[in-house]
């Protein structure tokens, strides 16, 4: 069990966008969900974030946060950000097609820091829940070593129902067009060495059968349907309990109408709250929670991540309580 473990949601545009990443590339991306999940329930980043003068974001993070298993090869980071700064994501739905820069002005320094801009429309990408999310493991994604085993981990997390893909479809989603023109060659390069590794680490895999060809303009579209299958003992447990807890959590059981103003005015939504959980219940019983709440309306104002604020403070007033 890793107690940093957590269940992140990632939005379905990002799950069936179309690109080809390294495991390091990917690692980088996944870091970027967490970043943006901890912005919208207004935990403490673990990095920075800046906005410029023309509506982009600058990121700012500890190298660490992006080096597996606290391995001090900079060389592989280097890539990686060398790679995605080359490459670019292409999203196509019934309505638009657009190509956008992964990350623009990467740089490391002084081998601590690891810095690089994002366009803001990749972040409406990282945010836009309209078509849909899928919720996973963060840990269980960042342990895959292959690439195609984590695509194939998100599109599976949670899903109830088959999925159904044209091999066209999942060879360009995957940017591997060019590649493994034989549909042998594909699964078995591909398609099976995913399954191994989701049937040995995931809490969800599949199962796989060809369908009968579509015929279009004469031409054969050959299709696949993966059945999702549940693996219940590679569920995190600690996850499991404290998403369960999430769920059961009776709001007005523990604040009052009160309480949940001050944080409605604080920008909290009800999931913030129960994300929050812990902290909340503790600054209710050791601090006056509503006092507190009361003086930072007026401090947050400005602040790029008001609920992060407001979160770090309570933190810091609970311990500065603690050592009294």
């Amino acid at each position: 069990m890793n107690i940093n473990n957590k269940d992140v949601i990632q939005s379905y545009i990002m799950t069936t966008a179309k690109y080809d990443f390294s495991a390091d590339e990917k690692r980088i991306l996944l870091r970027l969900v967490e970043t943006w999940q901890y912005l919208l329930e207004g935990k403490e980043l673990k990095g920075k974030i800046d906005r410029d003068l023309f509506g982009g974001y600058i990121l700012e993070f500890p190298i660490s946060y992006f080096v597996p298993d606290n391995q001090t090869n900079y060389k592989r980071i280097k890539d990686a950000l060398r790679s995605l700064n080359d490459k670019k994501f292409e999203y196509e739905d019934s309505n638009l097609w657009e190509i956008i820069r992964i990350i623009e002005r990467p740089q490391i320094r002084k081998r601590e820091k690891v810095i690089f801009e994002l366009n803001e429309k990749i972040v409406e990408c990282f945010l836009n829940f309209t078509k849909g999310y899928r919720k996973f493991e963060l840990e269980t994604a960042l342990s895959f070593s292959s690439v195609y085993a984590v695509r194939f981990y998100e599109l599976m997390s949670g899903q109830t129902t088959p999925l159904t893909f044209t091999f066209t479809k999942l060879k360009e989603m995957f940017q591997l067009t060019d590649k493994y023109p034989r549909t042998p060659d594909f699964i078995k390069r591909v398609i099976e060495p995913a399954k191994r590794e989701l049937d040995e680490k995931s809490p969800f895999s599949f199962e796989y059968r060809y369908k009968e060809p579509d015929m279009k303009d004469g031409k054969k579209f050959y299709k696949i349907m993966f059945y999702p299958i549940a693996i219940p003992r590679n569920r995190d447990e600690h996850v499991e309990r404290k998403d369960l807890l999430s769920q059961k959590v009776n709001l007005s059981a523990f604040l009052d109408k009160v309480d949940r103003e001050y944080l409605a005015k604080l920008g909290f939504s009800d999931r913030q709250i129960k994300n929050n959980y812990d902290l909340i219940l503790s600054a209710k019983k050791e601090l006056d929670l509503v006092y507190e709440l009361s003086l930072l309306i007026g401090k947050v104002r400005g602040k790029k991540n008001p609920q992060g604020y407001v979160i770090s403070t309570l933190k810091g007033k609970l311990k500065d309580k603690k050592i009294k």
